[in-house]
């Protein structure tokens, strides 16, 4: 066949050719969500670091920078004299850390939490969604009316509680197999952190607790991301802008997705030494140091709400 006659099948191809590495590139391009005004902030660069920290699963940084170093030095030497677990207790179920690695680092924990997922979960996922929507719905309802938050934790933490609850509707909880895989890979994490008990939380002190929790975080993460809730993207994803700066206080929008919501709240920082700080979290280190003797609850060089931290 003469070689022209396969120059109209060649044309006819490039075409689709072209299209097809057209949708190939602008599949691999995801268009980044635009940056929220004020990003470039010191304020909003403060939030997002720490939000690159949980991504990374860098407990040690985390609270590195979460604090000024003398209140991090502070709660260190309270961690080994077990008056604190800070910043564990800016978690949820933070009383129950130590319970919960002793019982998946158990001998043989593997087999006795699968015997106890086929006897209460497995194959019940209508009634396990049912009770996530109940759940849900009186979390969000306590969040707005009860609890010891502050009026930026409650409407944060109320849209937590909604996007939660609405993951958790539809996410596989009664799958025997995912299950079965979930706890394999927690029981194998816990073991990995040689932490079990309260005593062994406080020889280890903070930051090797903290640096040994890093690799268990990552693998919960791990974990939910395979029942459909993927926490890294969400803190990849997570954009601040500055709302408001008045000398060393400031308000921060944090924007982020989260099980197929946009999660959109305010946070207030504090400047301390040419940096800034959460105000909740300096706040609730300043609860944790507390003495007796202050005789309010609050140390000398507690942040109140709304007012500027004392200079140093």
């Amino acid at each position: 066949m003469h070689p022209t006659r396969l120059r109209p099948r060649a044309t006819a191809r490039r075409p689709v050719l072209g299209l097809l590495l057209a949708a190939l590139l602008l599949a691999g391009c995801r268009q980044a969500p635009p940056e929220l005004p004020g990003a470039a902030s010191e304020p909003a660069g403060a939030v997002r670091l720490l939000a690159t920290h949980l991504q990374n699963n860098d407990l040690v940084g985390f609270a590195r920078d979460a604090l000024p170093p003398e209140e991090h030095a502070r709660l260190a030497a309270a961690w080994r004299e077990d008056r604190s677990r800070w910043p564990v207790t800016e978690l949820p179920l933070d009383e129950h850390l130590a319970g919960l690695l002793a019982a998946l680092a158990a001998p043989d924990s593997e087999i006795t939490l699968r015997r106890h997922f086929d006897r209460q979960f497995a194959g019940q996922d209508a009634a396990l969604h049912e009770a996530a929507r109940s759940l849900a719905l009186f979390g969000a309802q306590y969040l707005r009316v009860q609890g010891d938050y502050s009026p930026e934790e409650r409407e944060h933490y109320t849209q937590l509680v909604t996007a939660l609850g609405s993951w958790a509707e539809q996410a596989p909880l009664g799958h025997r197999e995912h299950a079965y895989a979930a706890i394999d890979r927690l029981a194998a994490a816990a073991r990995a952190t040689g932490l079990a008990s309260e005593e062994d939380l406080r020889q280890a002190g903070m930051e090797e607790t903290l640096r040994r929790l890093g690799p268990f975080l990552g693998e919960c993460k791990g974990v939910l991301a395979s029942y459909g809730l993927d926490l890294d993207r969400s803190l990849a994803d997570l954009r601040t802008g500055l709302v408001q700066q008045d000398g060393d206080r400031a308000t921060v929008r944090v924007h982020y997705p989260l099980a197929g919501a946009e999660i959109d709240t305010v946070v207030s920082l504090a400047r301390r030494n040419g940096r800034w700080y959460l105000t909740d979290y300096l706040e609730h280190a300043a609860s944790l140091l507390a003495t007796p003797e202050d005789g309010d609850g609050a140390p000398a060089d507690a942040v109140p709400a709304g007012a500027p931290p004392p200079a140093r």
